[in-house]
């Protein structure tokens, strides 16, 4: 089975809200980030909705409560959580933003959503775009074959505001290797963007047309 399904998405943290107590991952693979999760937030319930039925049994040990289904089948069967996960989903569907306002009517007053979503300017696909005239699609990653939406920075928030959230952090990750540190320190951080290979946004709603205010995107360590 694929590492996708057993990833722990650790690098999360400095976006996580102080207290939580009732937490859904919408795309839970076989639970192994609420298992993590829960080392936070011990007192917490968490539920996990998932649509591939081979990590039923794994998911239903890692999380209180595991749902099977695609996402519009589950819907009707949750309730109000405080903090929402959607790390890698909304790429693969195509009502993106249709998911996500609904998402956001699962949230108790206060809550947060935290979403990532692939940044399609990458170098690895910008370059050869540039200098070739070409792209590929690829069994994982940023050109993942089932992906049906693409971002970059301005629609990664922009996808945030038109469901009703405002950003409020967020975080580039895939800089973490030696070579994008160091292209990103030689070209004073105006290559930023273009060596993010995830966006991971903090959402919180909006409460009528408040607009969204600038925020630092921060290095995913």
């Amino acid at each position: 089975m694929s590492c996708y399904f057993h990833h722990v998405r650790q690098e999360i943290r400095p976006l996580l809200p102080r207290t939580a107590t009732s937490i859904l991952e919408i795309g839970a693979a076989s639970g192994q980030t609420l298992r993590w999760i829960r080392t936070i937030y011990p007192d917490a319930m968490t539920t996990g909705v998932e649509i591939n039925d081979a990590v039923a049994e794994e998911l239903s040990r890692n999380a209180d409560v595991a749902i099977l289904g695609s996402i519009d089948e589950c819907l009707p069967r949750l309730k109000k959580y405080d903090l929402i996960l959607l790390l890698d989903v909304l790429e693969h569907l195509v009502e993106s933003k249709a998911v996500l306002q609904k998402v956001r009517g699962l949230l108790q007053p206060g809550g947060h959503v935290v979403v990532s979503v692939p940044n399609v300017a990458h170098l690895s696909v910008a370059i050869p775009l540039l200098f070739k005239r070409r792209f590929e699609y690829q069994d994982a990653g940023i050109l993942d074959r089932t992906h049906l939406r693409f971002f970059v920075e301005d629609t990664a928030i922009g996808l945030m505001n038109d469901a009703g959230l405002k950003v409020s952090k967020g975080l580039i990750s895939g800089m973490q290797g030696y070579k994008a540190k160091t292209l990103h320190r030689l070209s004073f951080g105006l290559l930023k963007h273009h060596l993010a290979k995830q966006y991971i946004m903090l959402g919180e709603a909006i409460d009528g047309e408040e607009p969204q205010k600038p925020f630092s995107w921060r290095i995913a360590e």
